[in-house]
């Protein structure tokens, strides 16, 4: 394991039924396949050294003596390798018969697990040859010349860098409780499935919608392994799927009906899965009676990692698939939030400062929608177009359109003469464009909003953004504050999609052009003057770095807990030929700093609607010291 990654694999092996020697030659060729692969924990299918359908051969002695055999041959093909197999054989002790599942590696027989809920239906009747783990009490069995202990207690193999694993067969993971339950309850981040699982009309999606609901349920990994090409077609036939999920997402999938062996390779992010576990309580408070015993086992560590699972660079953007319905579900919460706050507060006028950018023209959007949804008169939305000595006319004339096509009621009030009023009141010189330059204006703006909510018995509705709070990339008590933030659970890169989304709607067909125009303005806050040209001068992307950098950076900094080190993997892998590692180096470490110099602002946000899996709210999602010490971060960013 390297950044948290554990490389596991699903295999469907060629099969001949009851031809064991065949069968373990050609587990042999998919094991050192999967070890020159980097692969640290191999799962095969179910009964996979003497096939499923051996049927009444499983009573032949002969059978279950050479299936003892075949596992020998593995252990010693296995003695010079690291990789962990999980291979299912039928194994006798007693009077019974088990269904089992043997872990190897490097020539040791780690442990077995047998199967628990035995099916007995339809073209199934393993009850007819085997018995339940239910039916064991704790014994040592001599198999493959090892000693080795058989238990109805729930197992879970640790290895030495600390991940731990637990096996089920087949049916245990139809059944109503699976035994993977209790065992991820207990500490198992990853499951193994040894599958022997036949085709039925309908029955894929069911498996694979099962598969994806127990991954998600148990926040595990989850690895599938079903038997294929060879198992006897008697009466039914066996597809070989290969599957492997993280919570509830799906890794990687093989080929079913697929006539040659195959082999589906994955990394799961065992950090993500405990942050996840962490995070959520539920899951805590059901682990209070879980418990299985241990087995442990070595995990060689190779020199060389490399991550081989594609890295979404937008982890807040919907993908194309769910684009449109993950937009409406997006908007629709905003519109509803701002809704409950208009009709609890008996109010049905808003103030919104319209600057003709990202965040403002969103937030005008939503207003529009949240006015249409109560039946309010759009004219009780007052959007004020505030120019100062920043201001272009492209910004301006894209928010004075689209007020005039969305028939709200508009205000313009030029901030240029009170500024100046106030410069000379405090002593700055107009020629300096510091910060106190900069948000005098901003404060300005916003005295005149929160005046004008008072003379029209309104709200101010905030425009700020997700990105924005993140990086403190607003001005305290200006455009920091409001009656009601509806931006404020949505980042800078997702509201181009939901701006981009509306846009296409019938219903802003007149303001096509405009909101287009909008999302390829340069993103400034335009507090300093515009260059010769009239063009815009102060970009915010060449001051604090590209937001789908720092997007990136906040998603998995704040969802999943990571460190500077792996984000910096992982941005590295996501963002391939675009930024080199100097540049995502570079706006990482400022994320870092700014990130928790900021916090002071987020300390005291107005209400405002979450929309995702991140919010920096202070009452819910985020809570820290404002005086907590980026160091450690910064430290170990200037290090990579």
């Amino acid at each position: 394991m390297k950044y948290g990654f554990v490389n596991v694999a699903a295999a469907v092996p060629a099969v001949k039924v009851a031809d064991t020697a065949y069968n373990v030659f050609e587990i042999e060729k998919i094991i050192a396949d999967a070890e020159g692969r980097g692969v640290e924990i191999l799962c095969f299918p179910e009964l996979c050294i003497t096939g499923y359908t051996c049927q009444d051969l499983f009573r032949q002695q002969l059978l279950l003596t050479q299936a003892e055999e075949g596992l020998m041959t593995l252990l010693d093909f296995t003695r010079q390798l690291n990789v962990i197999c999980i291979v299912g054989l039928p194994v006798q002790t007693g009077g019974m018969l088990l269904n089992c599942a043997a872990v190897i590696q490097a020539g040791t027989l780690l442990g077995l697990v047998a199967k628990t809920y035995l099916p007995n239906y339809n073209e199934f009747y393993e009850k007819r040859w085997f018995a339940s783990a239910q039916d064991l009490k704790t014994t040592e069995v001599y198999l493959a010349g090892s000693p080795v202990a058989l238990t109805a207690q729930p197992t879970i193999f640790q290895t030495t860098d600390g991940v731990k694993f637990g096996v089920e067969i087949c049916e245990d993971v139809w059944a109503p409780v699976p035994p993977s339950n209790n065992l991820t309850l207990a500490g198992a981040d990853i499951i193994f499935n040894c599958s022997a699982s036949n085709e039925l009309t309908g029955k894929h999606k069911y498996l694979r919608n099962l598969l994806m609901q127990q991954s998600a349920r148990t926040i595990s990994g989850y690895v599938y392994a079903s038997s294929g090409f060879g198992e006897s077609t008697q009466d039914v036939v066996y597809g070989g799927n290969a599957m492997i999920f993280e919570n509830g997402h799906l890794l990687a999938e093989g080929e079913r009906f697929s006539l040659q062996p195959q082999i589906q390779v994955a990394q799961i992010d065992v950090d993500r899965l405990r942050t996840d576990r962490m995070d959520n309580t539920t899951f805590v408070n059901a682990q209070r009676e879980a418990f299985a015993q241990i087995i442990s086992c070595k995990m060689v560590e190779s020199a060389e990692f490399k991550l081989s699972r594609y890295v979404d660079p937008h982890p807040f953007t919907p993908d194309d698939d769910d684009m449109q319905e993950s937009c409406e579900e997006i908007l629709n919460i905003q519109s509803a939030g701002l809704a409950k706050r208009l009709v609890h507060t008996n109010c049905q006028k808003v103030v919104i400062g319209i600057s003709g950018g990202l965040d403002s023209t969103l937030a005008l959007l939503v207003c529009v929608r949240t006015f249409d949804m109560l039946d309010y008169d759009r004219k009780g939305i007052l959007g004020v177009t505030m120019p100062g000595f920043g201001t272009t006319d492209r910004t301006h004339d894209n928010a004075i359109r689209l007020m005039q096509t969305l028939g709200i009621s508009q205000k313009e009030i030029s901030i240029a003469k009170a500024v100046k009023q106030h410069f000379e009141d405090i002593g700055q010189d107009i020629d300096t464009h510091d910060v106190t330059y900069e948000n005098s204006q901003a404060r300005e703006r916003t005295q005149i909003l929160m005046d004008l909510a008072n003379k029209e018995n309104a709200l101010v509705i905030g425009t700020g953004d997700l990105s924005e709070l993140a990086l403190g990339w607003a001005t305290y008590n200006g455009d920091h504050m409001s009656m009601y933030g509806v931006n404020a659970g949505v980042p800078k890169t997702l509201i181009q999609y939901l701006i981009r989304y509306m846009a296409e709607l019938e219903l802003f067909n007149e303001q096509q052009a405009t909101l287009i125009d909008v999302i390829d303005t340069p993103i400034s806050p335009e507090l300093t003057p515009a260059d010769d040209e009239g063009q815009i001068k102060q970009k915010t992307e060449d001051l604090v770095g590209p937001y789908e950098l720092h997007d990136f950076f906040l998603y998995y900094f704040l969802r999943f807990g990571f460190r500077p080190r792996k984000i910096m993997m992982l941005a590295e892998q996501a963002f391939d030929e675009k930024y080199d590692r100097k540049t995502i180096k570079k706006w990482l470490t400022t994320f870092c700093r700014r990130f928790f110099n900021q916090q002071f602002k987020r300390s005291c946000l107005p209400d405002g609607p979450k929309v995702g899996s991140i919010s920096l709210s202070p009452r819910g999602d985020w809570r820290m010291a404002s005086d907590a010490s980026n160091a450690l971060w910064v430290k170990e960013c200037e290090s990579l």
